[in-house]
């Protein structure tokens, strides 16, 4: 029992370990992109519309092309999505804040048509689904039946799984023992002081948000993929990319960190399924449970005040070269 709510509760928080990590990444240039919500969106429908298409234009799918082109797909469609939030608010100078919100809307709006139309249009039974696409990302390790519970609770997920962990491993790394990586800090916390050190701010701001976007954008397919198992929903997605941005303030802007913090909260998140005989509203208190983690360990960070525990400097702040 304990290990089967160890599984479910990592394979929750896979969707939020891609979501933040590519969060942190973003907001490491000092861009705050509350589009990440709308961006995951994007590249789960993305991924399960490629995914789709293939299935229907061969009569038999080869696993290869059925695990590259959702991956493309939702790669393509989170990084333009992505890029679109750079070139309003690094070219543009946008409001951030706005931006980011008008994202989400419009990533929801984007898979909510796409995906409702086809669903009209061609799912049997009112499901569009995917299901031998599906199958092929969440194949589990041929061995894990062999190491008990412990192969349950690790050693049973799909590869994007441990994708997302390495990914944060990588990206925890990058940030903080390449030259590349202390760039986009310093980047982060004073662009200014990094232009005139010869750092190319708008390239790192670039890079930094749309290669964040696209890890995002996995998250978004891996819950299609893995964790629905290849079936869309509109709306199925739920509160989950906020979540992820809340995943951020709790990992204090680490994504190494960010991996135990995802585990605890996709813990949270399903606590109240596995209680019976609790009522609407304790289940709601269970939902907020998460957000409440993510408040208490603000509020004890901000008391305690530490370099290295705080946002980048410049989060959410446009830079105007010419003020410098």
């Amino acid at each position: 029992m304990i290990a089967t709510v160890i599984n479910k509760a990592i394979a929750q928080g896979i969707p939020l370990l891609f979501g933040s990590t590519g969060e942190i990444i973003t907001e490491k240039s000092g861009n705050l992109n509350l589009g990440i919500p709308g961006i995951m969106y994007m590249g789960g429908s993305c991924g399960v519309i490629g995914a789709y298409l293939y299935e229907q234009a061969v009569e038999t799918p080869q696993a290869f092309w059925c695990i590259v082109i959702p991956l493309l797909a939702s790669l393509i469609g989170s990084t333009l999505a992505a890029l679109i939030y750079s070139f309003l608010t690094i070219t543009l100078r946008a409001n951030q804040n706005v931006t980011g919100l008008a994202l989400t809307t419009f990533g929801v709006g984007f898979g909510d048509f796409f995906g409702g139309s086809m669903t009209k249009i061609f799912a049997d039974g009112g499901n569009l689904s995917v299901k031998t696409t599906a199958d092929y990302f969440k194949t589990t390790l041929p061995f894990a039946d062999n190491f008990g519970a412990f192969g349950e609770i690790f050693l049973s997920h799909g590869f994007l799984a441990y994708a997302a962990v390495i990914i944060a491993l990588l990206a925890s790394w990058f940030l903080n023992h390449t030259r590349a990586g202390l760039h986009l800090r310093s980047v982060g916390e004073n662009p200014a002081t990094a232009d005139a050190a010869g750092i190319n701010v708008t390239k790192y701001k670039y890079l930094a948000t749309c290669i964040g976007g696209a890890i995002a954008g996995l998250g978004g397919l891996y819950f299609i993929m893995d964790y629905t198992g290849g079936s869309w929903t509109s709306g199925g997605f739920g509160d989950r990319g906020w979540l992820a941005i809340a995943l951020v303030i709790f990992a204090l802007w680490k994504p190494n960190v960010g991996i135990l913090g995802s585990f605890v909260f996709g813990g949270l998140y399903i606590a109240y399924s596995y209680i019976s005989g609790l009522s609407r509203s304790a289940v709601a208190i269970f939902n907020m449970l998460p957000y409440v983690v993510t408040i208490i360990v603000l509020i004890f960070t901000s008391v305690r005040s530490k370099k290295e525990n705080q946002p980048p400097q410049s989060l959410g702040l446009p830079y105007f070269r010419e003020e410098r």
